[in-house]
């Protein structure tokens, strides 16, 4: 297994199960039916030649083998506005190939920040990973995952109120465990 992966299971397990930021993200995790790919592209259009490969792949397997993926990409993707600019390429393309009714891709990158929050705001770490990734997401999965949960509408307000409580240096130091794998 490759730091990148180490240090990405490593993160959903701390942080993401720990904090239970994603109450969904336990089951997976311990059925390992997370799939971590790893994508070692470092030009933008070959991260995304990768990713459109990855989805197509995803879409291919059975639930109990990938519920969930996560295409990990530590060496490109650098600069978030061109993670960003890949993002939306890869969105428009899932809609194009038809596939945006069985999956949905999430985003996480390690400057992540939401439009309109300081850089340093502690919110911005609920999408904030080792690693710039994409979360692919099945529909079907979510769906039933969403309707078991009493209020998921709560869940980012949670989750904002959590890490700010946390503040930066007791993020960070979670965050470390995983980075210095």
């Amino acid at each position: 297994m490759t730091d990148a992966i180490a240090q990405t299971r490593c993160w959903v397990k701390e942080v993401v199960i720990g904090l239970n930021l994603c109450p969904f993200a336990r089951a997976p995790f311990e059925a390992e039916s997370i799939r971590y790919q790893l994508c070692n592209a470092v030009e933008d259009d070959a991260v995304y030649a990768a990713l459109i490969r990855e989805l197509a792949d995803f879409a291919q397997l059975p639930p109990q083998e990938a519920e969930t993926g996560l295409f990990i990409v530590p060496q490109g993707l650098r600069d978030f506005d061109h993670y960003l600019d890949v993002l939306e390429d890869a969105q428009a393309a899932l809609e194009a190939s038809g596939l945006e009714d069985m999956l949905q891709l999430a985003s996480f990158h390690p400057d992540y920040c939401f439009e309109g929050m300081e850089t340093d705001d502690p919110a911005n770490y609920t999408n904030r990973s080792p690693h710039p990734m994409f979360h692919l997401i099945r529909q079907d999965g979510l769906a039933a995952a969403l309707a078991g949960w009493p209020d998921p509408e709560s869940i980012p307000r949670r989750n904002v109120a959590l890490l700010r409580e946390m503040g930066l240096d007791g993020i960070r130091k979670l965050l470390d465990k995983c980075v210095k794998l």
